[in-house]
């Protein structure tokens, strides 16, 4: 896989957004409670409720597993749910936390063991946003901007001239020599349009493309 290093700076374009860098925990004990946060990158819904399930999976014997997500989807879709604590005092202080930090296209799930002793609503919500603050400053914080998997697949005649075009254009592709070319490229979406007619222009229309937004 290719990673030019002339590629876009995230930090130069305008539909850069903050989201985290890897998955995170963070584990701690008030009162007896057990609280463990979970944090993960999250593309799309669909990613982030299979990561929730998957916290869910991996502790059935909790007494709450607490998720919260907001993921840059069309409308943008910002989900919280108490899991069974008292209104307002679980799933909102998570998502206080991602939207305090201004952080997409990212999900929490925060597991509590009841330890015998209530915290009240007060204690709870400090507990849950601070289960989250811990695991997002594990994950760690990046830059990122809005993608799209473009797939292109030209003879060889053309091949190094489309290669040239990916590298200065693609934030990483995969190219594959086969009975043809294939590039893999992943195009800033801001970029994408220019960056598809420059192939059809280089290549008198002959490159055959295939995307996928990322």
């Amino acid at each position: 896989m290719a990673d030019p290093s002339d590629a876009p700076d995230a930090h130069d374009d305008p539909d850069a957004y903050r989201t985290l860098a890897g998955r995170g925990r963070a584990e701690f004990v008030v009162n007896g409670s057990e609280f463990l946060g979970h944090a993960a990158p999250a593309p799309d819904v669909q990613t982030a409720e299979a990561f929730v399930a998957s916290v869910r999976d991996e502790y059935p014997d909790a007494t709450h597993n607490v998720p919260a997500y907001r993921v840059r989807a069309d409308p943008f879709r910002e989900y919280s749910s108490d899991d069974g604590e008292p209104s307002g005092s679980a799933g909102k202080p998570i998502l206080n936390v991602l939207s305090g930090q201004d952080l997409e296209n990212v999900v929490v799930v925060v597991t509590r063991y009841y330890g015998g002793t209530n915290l009240g609503v007060g204690g709870l919500v400090r507990a849950y946003g601070q289960a989250a603050k811990l695991a997002v400053e594990d994950a760690g914080v990046t830059t990122e901007v809005p993608h799209e998997r473009v797939r292109i697949v030209v003879d060889y005649d053309d091949s190094g001239t489309v290669r040239g075009l990916v590298e200065s254009t693609a934030s990483e592709f995969d190219a594959t020599y086969e009975a043809r070319v294939s590039f893999d490229a992943r195009v800033p979406t801001r970029a994408a349009a220019a960056f598809r007619d420059r192939v059809r222009s280089a290549t008198s229309g002959r490159a055959e493309f295939g995307d996928e937004n990322d």
